[in-house]
């Protein structure tokens, strides 16, 4: 056995439905250093089929959803207002997923939102087009927050440093925007587009409506940790003040409480199909592929809004083992997009592409250099899953390796 980082399982294993390994994390944010520490990591049943997988199978079989859109209607009842003002928030950057959320939520079930943006680090080209759509085709209002661009620059650097993890500050940000919103407006009710259980996080998250209200116990805010520090590190080491930290410091359970905030997610209510999603935020919002697949995948239309993103996903290659292909290609073969063969292709092809495109934006970004770049995600790559082959590094394992009969 050779060692793995992170406290990943040192056997990798790939789900006999779709193209996961059991290397993937079960959660989108680490507010820790977890080189040695135990990561959860997506769980698979005896027959070799990971939890997502699983999960699809309930969502296609189990669920009445003529029933939990009736409980939709009631939920989103308790909250219509008739004096002009919002009746919920919809927190989204104008990708597929919140135009599709945002949209038939006003147009459909005639609510009356207000849409809040957390500003990605740098927009794509395509990502402001279509930003700039979802408010003006689709007809909605918005507020763009945009944080502290020197404190967030610092941020995400550390985060690439320390966990290389560079989108942990912005994730953080991202799910902190549309509570911090609510309850700033006096709004009870946030929806979110997914639930990311979905895709292989906790999966009893997968059968209640709301977002655990445990991610907003946060305790002292000093303790808090960005880009791998406690808030309280940052501020000894730096010139920044605990006030530049106001949009990363989550409200508290009991202030949520209080007023009466709740964070829900629409694919709890309504059948989720990101694909669907595309085609209903295209033909209603004006959302539009971008004009070339993304690197590191075969894709078009999903997270092109910022410049970073590939990176995010590159991270992941080296940390897991797993590329943005490989989480394309799954939940594709999930919702039977495409074949399992089909996918496995995707990956072999596509998922170890470097992102060149935007390489020296993001170098300029994070005040680093191409060799220090480089140094650090080699730093991050586990034994366990990556062996030197001359000059190039290569997986132990991979997905092409094995094509196990489907379950």
């Amino acid at each position: 056995m050779v060692k793995a980082y992170f406290g990943l399982p040192e056997t990798v294993v790939f789900c006999r439905h779709c193209v996961i390994s059991n290397q993937r994390p079960s959660s989108t944010v680490e507010f820790k250093h977890q080189r040695e520490e135990k990561k959860a990591t997506i769980g698979f049943d005896e027959q070799g089929v990971c939890d997502a997988c699983r999960y699809n199978e309930v969502k296609a079989k189990q669920i009445d959803w003529e029933k939990r859109q009736g409980a939709l209607i009631d939920l989103l009842d308790q909250h219509r207002r008739s004096d002009g003002g919002y009746d919920v928030i919809v927190p989204g950057s104008g990708g597929k997923d919140s135009a599709y959320t945002s949209h038939i939520l006003k147009y459909k079930y005639g609510m009356n939102p207000l849409t809040v943006t957390w500003a990605p680090h740098k927009y794509t080209e395509i990502g402001w087009k279509n930003f700039e759509n979802w408010v003006h085709v689709g007809g909605l209002d918005n507020i763009l927050f945009t944080p502290n661009g020197r404190l967030h620059r610092y941020l995400t650097r550390q985060a690439f440093l320390n966990l290389l993890h560079p989108f942990q500050p912005f994730i953080v940000g991202q799910r902190i925007i549309g509570p911090l919103i609510a309850a700033k407006f006096g709004v009870p009710l946030v929806m979110y587009g997914e639930n990311q259980a979905e895709y292989g996080n906790n999966p009893n998250e997968n059968y209640r409506p709301t977002m655990d209200r445990k991610f907003f116990s946060i305790g002292d805010p000093l303790d808090i940790v960005l880009g791998g520090k406690p808030i309280k590190d940052i501020l000894a080491e730096s010139s920044f003040k605990l006030n530049d930290f106001a949009p990363y410091i989550p409200p508290s359970a009991d202030y949520l409480e209080q007023r009466k905030v709740e964070v829900h997610y629409l694919g709890y209510y309504l059948k989720w199909d990101p694909q669907e999603c595309y085609y209903y935020a295209a033909e209603n919002t004006g959302f539009q592929a971008n004009s070339e697949r993304t690197e590191g995948t075969y894709s078009k239309y999903s997270s092109i809004d910022d410049r970073i993103d590939m990176f995010h996903y590159y991270t992941t290659l080296a940390k897991f083992g797993i590329g943005r292909a490989t989480y394309d290609a799954a939940q594709e073969i999930r919702n039977e997009k495409i074949t399992r063969e089909e996918g496995v292709q995707l990956v072999r092809r596509y998922d170890q592409e470097f992102p060149n495109k935007y390489f020296k934006d993001f170098l300029e970004y994070i005040s680093l250099s191409e060799s220090e770049f480089h140094a650090t995600v080699d730093r991050f790559r586990s034994p366990h899953l990556w062996q030197r082959q001359g000059d190039e590094w290569q997986l132990r394992h991979a997905v092409w390796h094995e094509q196990p009969e489907h379950s």
